[in-house]
């Protein structure tokens, strides 16, 4: 085994276990888990824990309010609130998740050329800066407009407006491990760059690639939010739950649930993912753990 190999060997199981026992011992970690993990059960099991079809109406039980027939009670159509909840956290989750996969590959490959190359760092950093000089949600709802209502559409107006932010956080960090003995080590042994990044920069630059992504995915969600109440996102009657705020708005003073239950599910969302990403960011940043053992 070369040097350049020895470095860049797997770390040990025990290192692992130990990285674990770090995160089940942090409150802020533990607790972030809990609450967004009780989103993903509604969004996994949206099958089983429905009451009825989401789309089901049943107009003689209008604004009708909890039950034992509809735990949440029914909006102005007669559907049950419940299952268009769980039902809306699938669609909400799978956005704000799509939005992370296609945020954190683009944003770390434009991240990694600019931080490895320098000659292609002022150009590719200048288009991220003329990205992120617009507002983020307004250029979502400008895009999400161009393009047309539709859940893909949500994934991709979010995707141009939250890559900028990944593709800095990673350059930032490729930018320093470059510079480090074993990158220059194994250049000095003629390794290939393409084998250097995928060896040595790239997985020493996934810790923060990993808080930061579970931030987008809390931004993500609530933008997705935003697109659907301006009408700008997947259309109902398909329930997310930015369109289902959008259709209680209306019916505040008689029937305040409809937009109140939604809202809370964001609400503990966005709280969630925020408060997981706090906890990783404390054990996984070095200089953050010396300071909290």
């Amino acid at each position: 085994m070369t040097a350049a190999e020895a470095a860049a060997a797997p770390a040990r199981p025990a290192a692992g276990r130990a990285l674990w026992r770090r995160l089940l011992r942090h409150r802020l970690f533990v607790t972030g888990a809990v609450l967004f993990g009780l989103m993903l059960v509604l969004a996994v099991f949206a099958d089983l824990l429905e009451v009825a079809a989401p789309e089901r109406m049943h107009y003689r039980f209008r604004f009708k309010g909890p039950s034992w027939q509809f735990p949440l009670g029914t909006d102005n159509f007669g559907r049950d609130l419940w299952s268009r909840l769980v039902h809306g956290a699938r669609l909400s989750l799978a956005i704000g998740f799509a939005v992370v996969v296609v945020t954190g590959i683009a944003g770390t490959a434009i991240g990694l050329l600019a931080g490895y190359f320098r000659r292609l760092d002022e150009p590719l950093m200048r288009v991220m800066d003329a990205l992120m000089a617009f507002p983020a949600i307004l250029l979502a709802i400008a895009i999400a407009a161009a393009l047309g209502p539709s859940a893909v559409n949500a994934v991709i107006a979010l995707a141009v407006v939250y890559t900028p932010r990944t593709a800095r956080i990673v350059r930032s960090t490729v930018l320093v491990v470059r510079e480090m003995e074993y990158v220059q080590a194994a250049l000095a042994f003629g390794a290939r760059h393409r084998w250097i990044i995928l060896r040595h920069v790239l997985p020493n630059s996934l810790a923060p690639l990993i808080v930061q992504l579970t931030f987008i995915f809390a931004y993500a969600v609530l933008a997705e939010s935003i697109l659907s109440f301006l009408g700008v996102g997947p259309p109902p009657p398909t329930p997310t739950w930015g369109n289902m705020i959008a259709e209680g708005k209306d019916y505040l003073r008689e029937a305040p649930l409809l937009a109140l239950f939604p809202g809370i599910a964001v609400m503990l969302t966005a709280l969630g993912l925020n408060i997981l990403g706090d906890g990783l960011r404390d054990v996984l940043d070095p200089r953050l753990r010396v300071q909290h053992d």
